[in-house]
């Protein structure tokens, strides 16, 4: 895998936002301001947009890195805070190496969740993208660790990204806005675990593509 692949990753991602939009705006009416379909699809919008200006010879760790900056800009507010977190971390644990493998990428989704919990102080369990991330980032590091391969643990991280999302409507909300309505929250899927999902997905769909 190389930047290649990280690029697909993302436009794939961006795609995938657009197509949910209003599903995920649905999902955050229920529970938050209704607008995290738009903020998300706005961002990866414009993230896709700024690939296309990159040049290819750039490493992926660096070029995670800048896509946080972009996309953090992109879509403001707390999701492009924790997603523009979340690239960097990502990046900085593939550092300047022109090519990654399955454990280096477990390595990288270790680095966005930790970066993500360190800025918003998330747990597993509050009912946040780090209820999808944190089971994906853990699949994917069991896998590798276990010889499985690449397509098998990506498929492995995929599915546990979407049970870590569909647990979160079980859970009272305990960030963000969510969690002002207490008991109340229960029952409504998390949008945050929902678009980390879809983009988690992404990336299972941009390596077995054959885009490295």
């Amino acid at each position: 895998m190389n930047s290649r692949t990280v690029r697909a990753w993302l436009r794939l991602a961006a795609v995938s936002i657009q197509e949910q939009r209003d599903y995920l705006t649905q999902l955050d009416a229920a529970i938050g301001d209704a607008d995290h379909g738009s903020n998300m699809s706005r961002g990866f919008t414009a993230l896709k947009t700024w690939l296309d200006t990159r040049d290819d010879d750039v490493a992926p760790g660096p070029l995670l890195m800048a896509a946080g900056v972009t996309l953090a800009a992109a879509i403001g507010g707390a999701s492009g805070a924790l997603w523009g977190t979340a690239l960097r971390g990502a990046g900085a644990a593939l550092g300047e190496d022109a090519e990654f493998d399955g454990l280096q990428l477990a390595a990288a989704l270790e680095g966005a969740l930790d970066a993500v919990v360190q800025l918003g102080a998330a747990a597993a369990g509050d009912k946040t993208m780090v209820d999808a991330l944190g089971p994906a980032a853990q699949a994917l590091r069991e896998q590798i660790g276990n010889g499985a391969g690449l397509a098998a643990a990506l498929r492995a991280t995929r599915q546990a990204g979407e049970d870590g999302m569909k647990a979160t409507a079980l859970m009272q909300a305990r960030k963000g806005r969510a969690s002002y309505l207490g008991e109340r929250s229960i029952g409504h899927q998390d949008p945050g675990a929902t678009s980390t999902s879809l983009i988690i997905s992404a990336l299972e769909e941009a390596v077995n593509s054959g885009c490295d």
